[in-house]
């Protein structure tokens, strides 16, 4: 889906859908309170979020596993693999198909072994089989199937919680102050617009994502994208000197056919235009098309790097049984 504007504000829309809201969030909490979490041996590191669209997750999960790397762990993803057919899986980024195990676990296999399943637990279960010796679930905060050792709380400091209300009425998944108390820190990718460092009360460490930098030949650039908020990149694209001429957007988790992508690339050639896409589409768009589309690349700079694996190692010290 695509993220409603009126998440963004208190309009009659929101208004009218807050009650659904509430029940939403009321069975959310209910969920949790029913269901105890069982343990692995393990730590478990949870990134998570309290709202729904695209607040960086999938980039933390990356960082922190190439961070955890330097330090001799063995880090394993367990991810539910939205849009796919298969669970119970580890993922084989030379075989398997994003119909299959989604876009984010294709993406994040390219930095650590990923295993897919909904069910946490068993996920946790087969990647310590597989040699897993500290895992990071992307997602799952909601989750009740297994205990997090560590809850990272991920939030864009632009968007931050946009009209504050729960889904359908806004975008958040549970209230601010219900996902706050569950949560060891916050991440915070840009300027915190919204005071909600200071609103949570929890440790706060801000990063910022970085263009991993493209020679750039043809500076005309149609750009699409199929993420919570496609304007982030394309502002990412403009900072980074292309002019962007055109853009296009999908739904969140959009799976391309190849009609939609030679209607792209047909726009392109009249408009004299490069295309360019996030690496979270590219994994979707069909090989035969792949060479028509440029992906830029993104990586999460930490403000304090040493202070947030401080941070990180002792709240998993000691975690093991």
């Amino acid at each position: 889906m695509k993220t409603p504007k009126y998440w963004q504000s208190n309009s009659v829309v929101s208004k009218l859908l807050q009650p659904v809201g509430w029940l939403y969030g009321a069975l959310t909490q209910l969920r949790l309170k029913l269901h105890t979490a069982p343990k692995v041996d393990v730590p478990v590191i949870c990134v998570g979020n309290i709202t729904a669209g695209g607040t960086g997750k999938t980039p933390v999960s990356i960082a922190l596993a190439k961070m955890l790397e330097t330090e001799m762990f063995h880090p394993f993803f367990v991810t539910r693999g939205y849009g796919g057919k298969l669970q119970g899986v580890m993922v084989n980024n030379k075989k398997h198909a994003v119909q299959e195990v989604g876009d984010e676990p294709l993406l994040l296999s390219k930095q650590a072994p990923v295993v897919v399943n909904a069910n946490r637990y068993e996920g946790a279960k087969l990647a310590i089989k597989e040699g897993a010796d500290i895992i990071i679930m992307d997602d799952g905060f909601q989750n009740p199937s297994l205990h997090k050792d560590l809850s990272f709380l991920v939030f864009d400091g632009h968007y931050g919680i946009g009209n504050g209300k729960i889904i359908p009425a806004g975008p958040l998944r549970e209230t601010f102050a219900d996902g706050t108390k569950r949560a060891d820190a916050l991440i915070i990718l840009g300027k915190d617009n919204h005071h909600l460092a200071e609103r949570s009360g929890l440790p706060v460490f801000f990063g910022h994502t970085e263009p991993v930098q493209t020679a750039i030949s043809n500076p005309n650039i149609l750009a699409f994208a199929g993420i919570g908020h496609p304007q982030k990149f394309y502002h990412t694209l403009t900072k980074q000197g292309f002019n962007v001429v055109k853009t296009v957007d999908f739904p969140d988790h959009h799976f391309y056919n190849k009609k939609e992508l030679e209607n792209l690339v047909r726009e392109a050639q009249k408009l004299n235009a490069e295309i360019y896409t996030t690496s979270k589409d590219f994994v979707k768009i069909p090989p035969s098309m792949q060479k028509y589309i440029n992906v830029l690349e993104i990586a999460i700079v930490w403000d304090e790097p040493e202070k947030l694996l401080q941070f990180i190692e002792h709240k998993i010290k000691g975690t093991q049984k």
